[in-house]
């Protein structure tokens, strides 16, 4: 069983790591989960997931999807497994990443569970990838993913694209998290991937 860490922080496109989680479950995958406060109310906006007591948080995220394990911590819970480097993850993701989380990602500010095993990554030397959520970028915020990126990490923004005809708000999404699992080494089929002729593999879930 793999396993990863993903990082819920404050910005928008809640949806994509919903559908990232869920893909990583589906793959029977290990995945600790971290929710940033300050992302709590998006993602009720953009989901309605809630995330109340144990029993009910874990069937929304789910969201009827079976196998795999999933962890889930209070960003203040400093003394998680994650926060330490002699835990052992195949990779880590922050979906989305805020610029606030990005600025202490890159600063070495650790101050919430989330920040902690982003930094832990790094001094490890383990795979981690990031999805900015902003936009325009400013100097600041390019500077802060130069940084990172000349350090390892992958920085992939939910850049969309068009090649595939996406006709639907969830071919989108799936797109997106289908290009996460890749920059992961996951093997996946969600999207529809440029064949050069226009056409590609169809995604397996049909949402386009």
């Amino acid at each position: 069983m793999k396993r990863f860490i993903l990082g819920i922080s404050g910005a928008s496109g809640q949806a994509i790591a919903i559908k990232l989680l869920r893909e990583l479950l589906g793959r029977n995958c290990e995945t600790h989960l971290v929710i940033s406060s300050q992302s709590l109310p998006i993602l009720e906006q953009e989901t309605g997931i809630r995330c109340g007591n144990k029993a009910q948080r874990e069937k929304q995220l789910r969201g009827g999807v079976r196998g795999g394990k999933l962890v889930y911590y209070d960003e203040t819970g400093m003394w998680a497994p994650i926060a330490s480097g002699s835990f052992r993850t195949d990779a880590m993701f922050i979906v989305p990443c805020s610029m606030k989380t990005l600025s202490a990602v890159a600063n070495g500010y650790a101050s919430n569970l989330l920040e902690r095993a982003a930094d832990v990554k790094i001094k490890e030397g383990g795979k981690l990838i990031l999805c900015p959520r902003e936009m325009p970028f400013s100097a600041i915020h390019l500077e802060n993913m130069l940084k990172l990126a000349r350090l390892g990490v992958a920085i992939a923004p939910p850049v969309a694209a068009f090649y595939h005809k996406p006709k639907t708000l969830e071919a989108m999404v799936e797109f997106f998290a289908g290009k996460l699992l890749d920059q992961a080494g996951i093997e996946n089929d969600i999207f529809r991937r440029w064949d050069g002729r226009g056409t590609g593999r169809r995604p397996r879930s049909g949402g386009e």
